[in-house]
C-alpha cells in the first residue's frame, strides 16, 4: 500500500494578512531600555497617600512604611553598640571623640562624635554624608579629621571649601550646643574598598547574598540613629538628620523609618521617578544609583511618598534651581506633592520645601538658615 504524503503550506502570515512585520532592532537609547517611556506610564504609585485609597493616615504611614521595608530585602541582625572611644580631642566649646560603634552584628565601625561641654542632656543631629563620588573620606566631610591625621584633614579642607562653604558642619552644630554623630556609610572612608568603579559589583555581590546596598545603608542609618538616642548625655526626643546630596536622601528617608528622628535638613536631593529616569539624567548612569534604589519599590512609592511617611514632623527640603542633577520640574512636582500631604494633616507649617539659587552646593548661607531652622525645632524657646 502506498503511503499518501500530505505536504501542508505554512502561510507567511498566520493570523490576518497585514501583520506587522517590524521588530525591535535596537533597544538601549541613552542607557535606558527603549520602553521606558511606557513604563514610567504604568508606574501609578498605587500606596502612595495621594491616591484617595486610605483614609487613616496612621495605618498608611504603617503600611507604606513596611513596604520600604519589604523591598530593603535581608537585613544585618543588630547587636549591642558597645560603644569604645579611642582618642579625644578638645575643640574649646566641646570635645571630638573618635569612638567605634558595633552598627551591625556584622560590621563594627569608627565613628566621629562630637559632645559640647556643660550638662546636658543635650540635643543631637547624625550628619549623613554625602556621595560626590569621592570614596576616601565619608564621616570626614561632615566632621573635621584630627589633628594628628594631617592628609586626610587636608583631604577633607579641599571637599568641604568645594561643596560645603569651606565649613564643617558637624562642628559648627557642636559649637552650637548639639551632640553630632558620623560615621561612614559602606564603601566610604574607613569601610572603602570598591571605589567607583567596583560599585556595581558591590551592589549585585549584595543581591546574590539576598542583600540589598540601598537597603543595607537605610538600616545602618537607623541604628545610627538608635546609637545617638542610647547615649545619656543626649535627649533622645531631640535627634535630627541633616545631610546633603546623597545625605539628603540618606535624611528624608531616616525621617520617614525612624521615629528617633524628630526633624531633618535635606539639601539637594530629592525629585520625582518620572522627572529624573530621564535620558542624560545622573540617576541613569548606573553606579552611584544604587546605593538609593531599592528593588521594586517604584511599583507601589515614589520618592515624595517615602519622604512624606515623615509626616507631620518638621522638615527642611533645600534644592537649587541651578542643580543639574535634579531638574527643576522634577524638584517642583515632589515639592507639590509633599506640601499636599502635609496640609492634608493640617500640618503644612512644619514643611518647608525651598528653592535656591545654586547649583549643587551646600554653601554657608544656605547653612546658616539650616541652622537656625534646627535651632527653632530642637532648642528651648
Amino acid at each position: 500500500m502506498k503511503k499518501l504524503l500530505v505536504f501542508f503550506t505554512l502561510p507567511l502570515v498566520l493570523f490576518g494578512q497585514r501583520a506587522d512585520t517590524t521588530y525591535q532592532r535596537v533597544g538601549i537609547l541613552a542607557k535606558l531600555p527603549v520602553f521606558t517611556s511606557a513604563q514610567l506610564t504604568r508606574l501609578t504609585y498605587p500606596d502612595s497617600w495621594l491616591t484617595g485609597r486610605w483614609n487613616n493616615f496612621t495605618e498608611w504611614k504603617q503600611h507604606a512604611r513596611t513596604r520600604v521595608f519589604e523591598t530593603m530585602l535581608a537585613l544585618p541582625p543588630n547587636t549591642p553598640f558597645n560603644p569604645v572611644v579611642l582618642g579625644e580631642e578638645d575643640r574649646g566649646s566641646y570635645t571630638a571623640q573618635k569612638v567605634v560603634v558595633s552598627i551591625t552584628a556584622d560590621s563594627r565601625v569608627l565613628g566621629y562624635l562630637l559632645v559640647p561641654k556643660g550638662h546636658g542632656p543635650f540635643p543631637a543631629v547624625l550628619l549623613l554624608h554625602d556621595h560626590g563620588a569621592r570614596f576616601d573620606i565619608g564621616k570626614e566631610k561632615m566632621i573635621k579629621p584630627f589633628e594628628n591625621e594631617k592628609a586626610r584633614c587636608d583631604t577633607s579642607q579641599i571637599w568641604v571649601n568645594l561643596l560645603y562653604g569651606g565649613r564643617f558642619i558637624g562642628d559648627e552644630l557642636a559649637h552650637r550646643g548639639y551632640v553630632c554623630f558620623a560615621t561612614d556609610a559602606l564603601n566610604w572612608g574607613d569601610r572603602g574598598g570598591a571605589g567607583y568603579d567596583d560599585q556595581q559589583a558591590l551592589a549585585s555581590n549584595l543581591f546574590n547574598l539576598g542583600m540589598s546596598y540601598a537597603g543595607l545603608v537605610a538600616w545602618e542609618d537607623i541604628r545610627a540613629a538608635e546609637f545617638l538616642a542610647s547615649l545619656p548625655f543626649v535627649d533622645s526626643t531631640r535627634i535630627a538628620a541633616i545631610g546633603f546630596s546623597f545625605g539628603s536622601f540618606r535624611t528624608w528617608q531616616l525621617a520617614a523609618l525612624s521615629d528617633r528622628i524628630a526633624c531633618g535638613v535635606a539639601v539637594c536631593w530629592m525629585g520625582t521617578i518620572h522627572g529624573l529616569m530621564q535620558p542624560g539624567n545622573n540617576r541613569t548612569r548606573g553606579q552611584s544609583a544604587f546605593s538609593s534604589t531599592h528593588p521594586g519599590l517604584a511599583n507601589y512609592l515614589d520618592f515624595p511618598d517615602v519622604a512624606s511617611i515623615a509626616c507631620p514632623k518638621p522638615m527642611l527640603f533645600m534644592n537649587g534651581t541651578k542643580d543639574k542633577l535634579f531638574p527643576l520640574s522634577a524638584v517642583k512636582e515632589a515639592y507639590e506633592k509633599m506640601n499636599a500631604v502635609w496640609n492634608s494633616q493640617g500640618a503644612r507649617s512644619a514643611l518647608s520645601t525651598e528653592l535656591w539659587d545654586v547649583g549643587h552646593v551646600f554653601n554657608a548661607e544656605m547653612q546658616n538658615h539650616a541652622f537656625q531652622w534646627l535651632d527653632m525645632q530642637l532648642l528651648p524657646k
